[in-house]
């Protein structure tokens, strides 16, 4: 008579066979085209394996486990070692990605990922605690309150991070260049307000884009015809357009953005194995920016839809690329609903710029490469005007004096503080000379 470890290894193997023949079903998106199963038998040998170590935790680990756990754990790690960006989404964390995608959600305000097993910041999120905090791209956390980071799965670590609004985490980081040390930050709800726009002077506009969310497209369309009236009316002669430290977000709301600068031609294309991962996205006639001369600012922090983005306008020299090199993810998650309230977060293609040019592990490499500084005090108030000197000789033509403007009397700007949108408005202020120039 079989022993009962034969008898239970042989019904969790039938268990496995069936769960293996219906997994296809259970997983493809509404309406996919899903692929013949292959002709290949099934890897018995590998599934009595699985079923013997199953069987082994249940029978010695030191302590009680159930199923329901076990095999949840097993799908976990077979998500979670594909790669860094596919995880399975238990109905909290499935909750937590539609609420992101949103624009509300709670938690510190802060996109990582894995690097060498480490938790790596990809970019603190605008008007968040982690930005509040100071929080930069590429920064590794290497322990939450205390708890190492490495060896810790990408959702673990979220999971830890995420708690009640009010409550403190702290973080120990490691930055290149600065000894490690420890940031406290509150937890809140976080609202993010995806994209921000204002007039940094006369004619020259700057719309800023924290992540992209669903509404992203039309919030950029929006600060366009904003910006215009800010200038009284009259066409902007150069925009800045910030994708610093943005980690992406929703495809669509990328190819729609992308769509404001364009008038034809293709966005980005998808090549991956199901028939619907097979994208491509082309550009309409309608063009919101209305060919404006357009500067758009990247840095180690531009991932994923910003790098489509970016690229796409590159592709087409619709725009000069400054700042630092892109983060360099090209892949395309796609979110298949299970029928638990779970889903998987799965990896599903790569995407393509028009030029054909994978981004995957490689990053978007700017026209001009700025590095991040700070414009000093000195640089902004040193000097003084021959008008300023006491007994100063008048103007030849009689025109009147122009004096040092008092430091009570100026308005702080953002290209007065951040060098990369600086050297951002005098390159596009410098192009319109030479058009005005060339135009004579």
């Amino acid at each position: 008579m079989p022993s009962t470890k034969t008898r239970l290894a042989s019904a969790l193997l039938s268990s496995l066979l069936l769960l293996s023949l219906s997994s296809t079903s259970v997983l493809a998106a509404p309406n996919a085209a899903v692929p013949p199963p292959p002709n290949e038998a099934l890897p018995l040998n590998d599934l009595r394996t699985f079923a013997e170590v199953l069987e082994r935790i249940k029978t010695a680990y030191v302590e009680p486990i159930d199923d329901k756990t076990l095999f949840e754990n097993a799908i976990k790690g077979m998500l979670s070692n594909l790669d860094p960006h596919s995880s399975y989404l238990e109905p909290e964390a499935f909750r937590e990605l539609q609420e992101s995608t949103s624009g509300e959600f709670g938690g510190l305000g802060i996109e990582v990922g894995l690097d060498d097993g480490v938790l790596q910041v990809i970019a603190p999120i605008d008007d968040t605690p982690a930005a509040a905090a100071g929080l930069e791209a590429q920064d590794l956390i290497v322990k939450i309150d205390d708890q190492p980071t490495k060896g810790l799965s990408l959702m673990d670590a979220v999971e830890k991070m995420r708690g009640k609004p009010g409550t403190s985490i702290r973080l120990s980081i490691v930055r290149e260049g600065r000894k490690p040390f420890d940031v406290t930050l509150k937890r809140a709800v976080i609202k993010s307000r995806s994209v921000k726009s204002q007039l940094l002077d006369t004619d020259y506009g700057f719309i800023r884009i924290s992540q992209f969310q669903v509404n992203t497209g039309g919030e950029v369309e929006k600060a366009l015809r904003s910006l215009k009236k800010d200038n009284k009316g009259t066409p902007l002669k150069g925009l800045i357009l910030d994708l610093r430290n943005n980690p992406g977000g929703v495809l669509q709301a990328a190819v729609e953005v992308t769509d404001h600068f364009l008038s034809s031609g293709l966005i980005v294309y998808t090549k991956g194995r199901l028939a619907n991962a097979e994208l491509r996205f082309s550009a309409s006639a309608a063009n919101a920016s209305a060919g404006v001369p357009l500067v758009v600012l990247i840095n180690g922090g531009s991932a994923s839809a910003s790098e489509i983005v970016a690229g796409a306008l590159q592709d087409h020299k619709r725009a000069v690329l400054m700042g630092t090199d892109s983060f360099g993810k090209g892949s395309v998650q796609t979110v298949l609903p299970l029928n638990n309230d779970r889903a998987l977060k799965l990896t599903t293609a790569l995407y393509y710029t028009p030029k054909g040019r994978s981004i995957q592990a490689q990053g978007i490499v700017p026209d001009i490469h700025v590095e991040r500084a700070k414009i000093s005090q000195e640089d902004r108030v040193l000097g003084i005007k021959e008008a300023d000197l006491a007994g100063h000789l008048g103007n030849g033509n009689g025109g009147p004096d122009k004096r040092k403007k008092a430091d009570k009397d100026a308005t702080p700007r953002l290209q007065d503080e951040d060098y990369q949108i600086n050297q951002a408005i005098n390159l596009l202020k410098g192009m319109n000379v030479l058009n005005t120039s060339n135009a004579k």
